[in-house]
């Protein structure tokens, strides 16, 4: 399914068809062989609970409870509300987009193999590498958090050795199987919730005045003083919205689980829903709680020094007295730092295992062994956590900043591409004789929604960093924009070497790359989309809701 295949069966034959005898992997019976993909070798151990509990919370890790510090100090909190609302419309509108082509072919590499699909192979090469680069800063921001808050507890051993000793570790983990990813993650994504939800409780009690020795209430007092905007207007607004692109970089983290997942048909559709209930739970409900109880121009926020970062959480505690409440919530942030760290390594594995299966990587990035683990790619993707040891020269709140300047462009190139791939596949779709009602996920508010994605991606990629401009500053303009003509750059390289070209409408190839559901029987039928009951005639917010 990663190339351009030809259709193997007539259209006619069932859409999830059952495994061949030659999908059979040599030294393994039947019934092993079948959950093992017989395109990237990967195993398919993720139930559906481990699918809709990363949706919901997989990823929420230091660029939330840590990251924000900064986004406060710089726009206040109207700007941080502003700006998680803002990309998390746009979230949403790529995770429509993304959830109509996933439920349909939920294989290996995601939209990047559905780039490759729908538009162009260096297209694909191009959107593949962008994305890999956002997991690779990612990683090694979070590797920056969690050695950082080591150092504050005990500074008896460096940075760089709990770093090794961290790197190892997760590993380690790593090469025990996606099986045991997907239940670490399941309790650790329970375990954030959970930490969030205590944190908004702590936020509405403080701000009600009803701690222990509170003598008046707190109120919405940070709203007027340092105020909405924390003195930084309109530019401080945008400088938010760099940071709150890096926060949602993960949404779209489901599609490329799907390939490992026992049931497909039933998961993506439910995870992807799911989203909508951690934009409105997690992201906005954290910006109005972390601007309710902590001040913007708290300074600890963007200087928290060497030893360790201090999140907008840690700071409201201080303030409310409970100096004891530091160590609490660096272990809540370390322990969102662990589910984090894994699913960074996870996913940017992943990406390259399909590029190399692809022709876009080294072809030594895809051997797997018998547990179905990308051990070259896991390697590799880990390497880049080194990236964390700017925290030695720059100090841990510098670094942070740098990094997240990098991942930020690029999940707007790529948010942007998804939607382009979503375009290009309704509009071969119809051409080829299909119709709206032959999908099993069907994308809210189409064409809109997709237009809408495209075109404010790509605004935003270009004006992310136009604050840099006045006053100028080298190092930082370099810093936000120096992603920005990579994309093309791999693309026309691409291009020029392989002599690649858009697929024409009549040559996409619409019927190869389906999966059946393993707990399901026979073929999973498309107006049920895994669903128990249809939803064809449901309004679309009942639809939106149906999941929880």
């Amino acid at each position: 399914m990663f190339g351009r295949k030809a259709p193997q069966h007539d259209e006619s034959v069932p859409a999830w068809p059952e495994a061949e005898p030659d999908d059979i992997i040599p030294g393994m019976d039947s019934e092993s062989s079948s959950r093992m993909d017989p395109d990237s070798g990967v195993k398919r151990g993720l139930k559906n609970r481990h699918l809709s509990m990363m949706a919901l919370a997989g990823i929420i890790g230091p660029g939330l409870l840590v990251g924000s510090g900064g986004a406060l100090h710089d726009g206040g909190p109207a700007s941080l509300l502003i700006g998680f609302g803002v990309i998390g419309i746009i979230a949403f509108s790529i995770m429509q987009s993304l959830g109509e082509m996933t439920t349909l072919y939920p294989g290996g590499g995601a939209f990047i193999s559905l780039a490759d699909r729908m538009v162009d192979k260096a297209f694909a090469v191009a959107v593949g590498w962008n994305y890999f680069i956002i997991w690779a800063a990612v990683l090694a921001n979070e590797y920056n958090v969690i050695s950082s808050i080591l150092v504050f507890w005990s500074d008896r051993v460096p940075l760089w050795g709990y770093f090794l000793i961290l790197w190892f570790v997760f590993l380690g983990f790593q090469l025990l199987g996606v099986e045991a990813f997907g239940e670490a993650e399941f309790w650790l994504a329970l375990i954030k919730l959970l930490g969030l939800v205590a944190y908004f409780l702590f936020g509405i009690i403080y701000a009600s005045g009803g701690l222990v020795g509170q003598h008046e209430t707190l109120g919405f007092r940070y709203w007027h003083d340092p105020g909405p905007f924390n003195g930084n207007g309109f530019r401080g607004c945008a400088q938010v919205f760099v940071f709150c692109s890096t926060f949602y970089a993960g949404v779209e983290s489901v599609a490329v689980a799907a390939t490992e997942t026992r049931n497909p048909g039933v998961a993506v559709p439910q995870a992807i829903r799911q989203v909508f209930a951690r934009i409105v739970f997690i992201y906005m409900g954290s910006a109005f709680f972390f601007g309710l109880t902590c001040p913007a121009n708290a300074s600890g926020l963007v200087n928290g020094g060497s030893r360790a970062l201090q999140s907008p959480m840690t700071i409201a505690i201080q303030t409310a007295g409970w100096t004891g409440g530091v160590n609490l919530i660096n272990a809540f942030i370390f322990i969102t730092c662990l589910s984090a760290v894994n699913s960074s390594i996870y996913i940017g594995s992943r990406t390259v295992l399909y590029m190399a299966h692809s022709g876009m990587a080294p072809r030594f990035l895809r051997w797997t062994d018998k547990r179905g683990v990308p051990v070259f790619a896991v390697l590799l993707t880990n390497a880049f956590g080194a990236l964390s040891m700017m925290n030695v020269s720059t100090g841990a709140s510098k670094a942070y900043s740098y990094i997240v300047n990098l991942s930020g462009v690029s999940t707007f190139l790529v948010w942007g591409s998804i939607s382009l791939i979503h375009l290009r596949f309704r509009a071969a779709w119809h051409h080829q004789g299909r119709t709206r009602a032959d999908l099993p996920f069907k994308s809210l508010w189409y064409p809109w929604n997709a237009y809408f994605g495209l075109g404010a991606n790509v605004f935003l990629a270009f004006v992310q960093g136009w604050t840099t401009l006045s006053p100028f500053t080298a190092g930082t303009f370099v810093d936000s924009y120096i992603l920005l003509p990579l994309f093309p750059i791999i693309y026309f390289m691409f291009k020029f070497i392989r002599g690649t070209r858009l697929m024409r409408l009549s040559e996409i190839d619409l019927v190869s790359g389906r999966r059946t559901d393993l707990d399901g029987k026979g073929v999973v039928p498309e107006d049920f989309a895994g669903d128990p009951l249809p939803k064809r005639n449901l309004p679309w917010w009942k639809r939106m809701f149906r999941s929880f």
